[in-house]
């Protein structure tokens, strides 16, 4: 029998975007041996659980919690070596006073009497072991189709394990860009959004300096920035390379961008991207940062808005300049946040603000 027939190949790679997954694979791959039960069982490392996905007859082999309840240390399945099909007797020792007594329930409880298991390992160290259980139907020709999957299992484990390793960094960074109200667009030529984080639809939700029209194009409501963003966009699509540029949105609360081309990869992104929007905002204003701080530190008003200035990046010089106060009196405030902070210069007085304030 050929792989290919009845798209069986083709179902175990797809297998890799179900949910649940390989359901299709398992399915076919019972059909096309006749077997009563069918399992994939995935385990990420040797300190991991085992996962087992099954089609068939049965809820669930469970074979892990057996073994565990008899009392069988040392596991057979961590023994298998990839690509090499195994029996249910090289795996369960009949010798053996456990074992034996597995034997004896898995015949008894699911009528198994006889087995087939091929395990591979991607480089990760994240293994799969593929099973086809049941009685006599389970013979050397179900061995012949798990040694013929065998290659085919190892690619399917090794994109899986890719995918998950991306979801759980876009999931990471998804939880970061929530927290710090930020994330980003992909563009076309004509400022519309092709690619975005989820993230982003809160802050046009949120924020009124940033909007996306109703034909899906990116619009601060600065008309200076919409200006200076589309001519940006317009030049990088004409030649195709160029210096980022930030744009500032609002100061308060503060709103950037950054705006870089794409350099596009196949696949990486639409096609027709031809910018990269990243966007950084916060999502309180100055009025409640500085209540804040006045709240968890005891700093005055005035204090704590020369505080926020400096952390702002500003000289106290500068700050003293933009809140309009003398820079003697600028330099007494300073001298009461450092001790009510408990800190003893700018850098300090920058890190504790942003370790306290919420994001």
């Amino acid at each position: 029998m050929r792989l290919d027939d009845g798209g069986l190949l083709a179902a175990l790679h797809r297998g890799v975007f179900e949910q649940p997954l390989w359901t299709e694979f398992l399915s076919k791959l019972m059909h096309i041996t006749g077997s009563p039960y069918v399992s994939l069982t995935l385990k990420p490392s040797d300190e991991g659980r085992f996962v087992e996905l099954h089609a068939g007859r049965w809820v669930s082999l469970n074979l892990d919690q057996r073994l565990a309840d008899n009392n069988i240390v040392d596991r057979p399945m961590q023994r298998m070596r990839d690509s090499r099909v195994y029996t249910l007797e090289e795996l369960l020792d009949p010798i053996n006073r456990n074992h034996e007594r597995l034997i004896r329930q898995l015949k008894a409880d699911l009528g198994i009497t006889a087995m087939r298991s091929v395990r591979e390992t991607e480089p990760a160290g994240t293994s799969a072991w593929l099973s086809c259980a049941g009685g006599r139907e389970i013979g050397s020709a179900v061995g012949s189709i798990l040694t013929a999957l065998a290659p085919h299992l190892a690619i399917a484990l090794h994109c899986f394990v890719a995918l998950e390793r991306e979801r759980f960094r876009s999931a990471a960074a998804s939880a970061g860009n929530r927290r710090l109200n930020s994330g980003w667009l992909a563009l076309d030529a004509r400022c519309r959004i092709v690619e975005m984080t989820p993230d982003l639809e809160q802050l046009f939700q949120r924020s009124p300096v940033l909007n996306r029209s109703r034909y899906g194009r990116l619009t601060p409501s600065s008309a200076v920035a919409d200006r200076e963003l589309a001519e940006l966009v317009k030049s990088f699509a004409e030649n195709g390379v160029g210096p980022p540029k930030s744009i500032n949105l609002s100061r308060d609360p503060l709103v950037d961008i950054l705006v870089r081309p794409v350099h596009q990869q196949a696949g990486a992104v639409s096609q027709s991207a031809v910018a990269i929007v990243h966007v950084n905002g916060d999502q309180w204003s100055e009025a409640d940062r500085c209540g804040q701080l006045v709240e968890l530190f005891g700093l005055l008003p005035s204090e704590a808005r020369l505080a926020w200035a400096i952390a702002q990046g500003m000289t106290i010089a500068e700050a003293a300049d933009h809140l309009l106060l003398r820079r003697e009196t600028a330099r007494s405030y300073s001298k009461q946040i450092y001790a009510k902070m408990g800190v003893r210069g700018q850098a300090e007085l920058v890190r504790q603000i942003f370790l306290s304030t919420s994001v």
